[in-house]
This record gives C-alpha cells, structure tokens and sequence, in this order.
C-alpha cells in the first residue's frame, strides 16, 4: 500500500513536468498565510480541530490592477472544521468542513473525506494522506467538482531538554487532481495534475499543548490558457502554463487535552 500511493505521486509528478519548449513558466509575489488551530483531545488519540486562515497577496496581481478589498487585512480567508479517528496505531480516518471567502460576496463550501498513514521510516516518521473533497460554488452559473489529494511527508521530533520542549522538523509534498468520470465537449482541457506544493517547516511545541509552526511552500498551478496565434498562423503565447508561487506561513495551535497525558499522545503536525 505504501509503495503504490508512493509511485503514485511520483508519477503524477513526472505527468505535471511536460517539455520545457512547450510550456511557459510564471512567478507570482510572495502570499502570506497565517493560521491559528485550536484542536480539543478526544478519548485515545482522537481529536476535533478549529482553524481560521487568512491569506494576503502581497503584489495583488491578481486583481489585474483593481484596488484590494481585503477583510480584516487578508485578501481570501478559510474556516475549517475537522474531525479525525484513529483507528490504530497507524491508520486514521477523518473529515473535515471548510469554508472559503475571498474579499466579495462569492464563497465555496468544500466537505472532505481522508485517510491517513503513518508509521517509522529508520529515524524518521513517513505520512500518508489520501483525500477526497467536492467544492460547492456560491457564484450563480459556477461549477461544482471533485479533487483528489495526496500528500506525502517525512518528519522527525526532537526532544529539547527536560521542560517538554521539541522541534518538529518536517518535508511535505502534494499533488492534486481534478476528478472526472465523463468529460463532455463543452468541458475545458486540464492537465492530469493541476496543483503541486513542495513545503518545509520547523515546528516548536511546548509540553505537547502549544505549537509554533513557521514554514514556506513553493506552490504550482498547472493550466491550459487559451493560445493565441500571429497571422502565420504560429502561436505566439497560452498554452501550457506553470504558476509558480511562493508561500510563507505561520501556524499557531492551541491543544486543549482533557486531563490526558500529553506526553505519550500522538499528535499530528499543525498541515492538516
């Protein structure tokens, strides 16, 4: 199982990476996500978990020029409730309910459904997560779909002295899909990954209740824009398109334990 989910991803890598002569490559501005998690320890190492997400465009390029309406400083924000069960030392199962609003009156409901897999790896710890989420569009005229997920990471917990201080070193990699079991005419063209993201961080906890979690991703959105031709009739731009951006980010959570030992319970990284 582990093999294939792996080779699955490497592959799905390799499919996202066409000939460089036949794609054009983008770089966005820096995005700033900050997120603060406060997750409830339930009976073993089940859990529920509350985040708020802000995130701030720092060029805005994507407003093609307009004057940002951000709230409350961020440019889109997300709420997600989530709620996972363990059903053994290694396998978890979960499902989460987001919420998510850019700065207008259009927002996006996106219930999901996970598994999840993590055992030793020599020193280090080897994830596993496997999701599947439908997005369900406010906007009239807008389009509901499901995307597929997988995410693979290594990690390693380090103890820091005796006050239950601990660093969380940590290497994520996922790759999205959009899932389609008909595809009409009408339908646009896609490429078989559209969304890839490479993050490092370096977690900090303090006695298994508070996590410090800074990271940054390098995030690429995989498109087919619409080609344009000069008047020989050669394509001058669209296409196939890489957009590249870079993240940085700060995770803040909060574990309410309940009278359990935080010491010898599992607790997962702040990247749900």
């Amino acid at each position: 199982m582990n093999r294939f989910l792996s080779c699955f991803l490497l592959l799905a890598a390799l499919l996202a990476q066409p000939a460089a002569a036949q794609t054009r490559r983008s770089i966005s501005g820096l995005q700033l996500w900050p997120e603060v998690q406060a997750e409830l320890a339930l009976p073993g190492n089940d859990y529920l978990l509350l985040t708020a997400h802000g995130q701030q465009n720092t060029d805005n390029n994507h407003l093609l020029g307009a004057e940002p309406k951000r709230v409350l400083g961020f440019d889109e924000q997300r709420l997600n409730l989530a709620y996972e069960h363990f059903l053994s030392e290694h396998w978890s199962l979960g499902g989460t309910l987001g919420y998510f609003t850019a700065s207008s009156k259009d927002y996006l409901l996106i219930p999901e459904v996970l598994l999840r897999h993590r055992s030793p790896l020599g020193p280090l710890t080897f994830g596993q997560r496997l999701s599947l989420e439908r997005v369900f569009p406010s906007a009239t005229g807008a389009k509901s779909q499901t995307n597929a997920r997988l995410r693979v990471d290594l990690e390693k917990l380090l103890p820091v002295g005796t006050g239950g201080f601990a660093l969380r070193p940590r290497l994520s990699y996922e790759a999205d899909t959009h899932v389609r079991l008909l595809k009409a005419d009408t339908d646009p063209d896609e490429r078989f990954i559209q969304f890839t993201s490479l993050r490092g961080e370096v977690g900090f906890r303090v006695a298994g209740l508070f996590d410090f979690t800074p990271w940054f991703a390098y995030q690429t959105n995989y498109l087919v824009t619409l080609p344009q031709y000069n008047a020989q009739g050669v394509q001058t731009s669209g296409g196939k398109l890489n957009a590249v951006t870079p993240v940085l980010g700060l995770d803040l959570r909060f574990t309410i334990i309940q009278g359990q030992s935080a010491e010898t319970r599992q607790q997962l990284p702040t990247q749900h």
